[in-house]
């Protein structure tokens, strides 16, 4: 009776344990918290749980200085100062710590350093970064030769394309154009990233490229293509959203205001003659995947004419 006893208790132990188990892994995939009890993970902690971010930065310092997940305790440093307005001072540490880790590393890191200079303002080297991952993916040298990468987002993992890559990346160089204001090249570099890989909001961007110029009637038509779901990614609320709300901002207004003016007409050759140069100096593409600078001479001669 008394062994039965024991084994009863043993099987009651076991079964605590392993349901102690489930539960931590359950938390762990909640949260998005890895297990563990190092610098890291402690720092993923006070980021997630305790949304304590001036604590999740020191253990985040304390990983770096452990050798402990260093890419990771980088970037995500990086985002939690930037949500505590440090973006400035996270754009700093990254350049300055990036030699820790390793080549692969480097492209996943110089996105973070993207979206830390558009939050800073600083277009300028926004610009240069992307036009910089535009030439290695013409190089062949973006997805490390394969012709797909994994990406994350809220958790969840997706296999991105170069060509879905590369007109993210254009998106974002037009947008980019935008601010400066630029919209001469912002127009020329929409229409190549719709080329290679239309969606919605490129076509509203596009829009509303347009109607700065006082182009309303060529707006109209790109914004209209949205509204009849021509454009993938077209069904989106937001996407109908915005396009009809661009429609009514060009609709309600009978032409521009004399005091708006083409801002960034004069093109500044530095992207489109750099692109250029790739196509006609450096040879043929090392993969065939994606002719990513094709037609832009075709581009440089439209927007001379106009």
């Amino acid at each position: 009776m008394a062994l039965e006893r024991e084994k009863l208790g043993e099987r009651e132990k076991l079964g605590e344990r392993e349901q102690k188990s489930s539960k931590d892994e359950l938390f762990h995939v909640i949260h998005k918290v890895p297990p563990g009890d190092t610098p890291y993970v402690r720092a993923k902690y006070a980021q997630l749980i305790e949304k304590d971010p001036e604590s999740a930065i020191s253990l985040f310092w304390e990983a770096i200085n452990a050798g402990d997940r260093v890419e990771s305790a980088l970037k995500d440093m990086a985002v939690v100062m930037k949500q505590i307005d440090r973006a400035e001072e996270a754009i700093h540490i990254l350049q300055t710590y990036r030699f820790l880790c390793s080549k692969h590393s480097q492209q996943s890191l110089d996105n973070v350093l993207i979206d830390l200079f558009k939050k800073c303002g600083r277009i300028e080297e926004q610009i240069e970064m992307l036009k910089r991952k535009l030439r290695k993916i013409y190089e062949g040298e973006a997805f490390n030769g394969k012709p797909t990468r994994t990406a994350r987002s809220h958790g969840k993992k997706f296999q991105v394309s170069v060509k879905q890559e590369t007109s993210r990346l254009l998106g974002n160089l037009g947008w980019a154009y935008m601010q400066k204001p630029n919209y001469m090249m912002a127009e020329a570099v929409y229409k190549k990233a719709q080329i290679i890989d239309p969606d919605a909001n490129k076509a509203c961007n596009l829009g509303l490229c347009l109607m700065k110029q006082g182009r309303l009637n060529e707006a109209i038509s790109v914004l209209q293509q949205v509204q009849q779901g021509r454009i993938p990614g077209s069904d989106e609320i937001k996407a109908q959203k915005r396009a009809g709300d661009l429609l009514t901002q060009i609709r309600s207004r009978q032409s521009l205001p004399d005091s708006i003016e083409l801002l960034g007409l004069s093109i500044d050759g530095d992207l489109l003659n750099g692109l250029e140069q790739l196509v006609h100096e450096r040879g043929p593409f090392r993969s065939k995947r994606l002719p990513v600078f094709e037609e832009i001479s075709s581009f440089r001669d439209q927007l001379a004419c106009n």
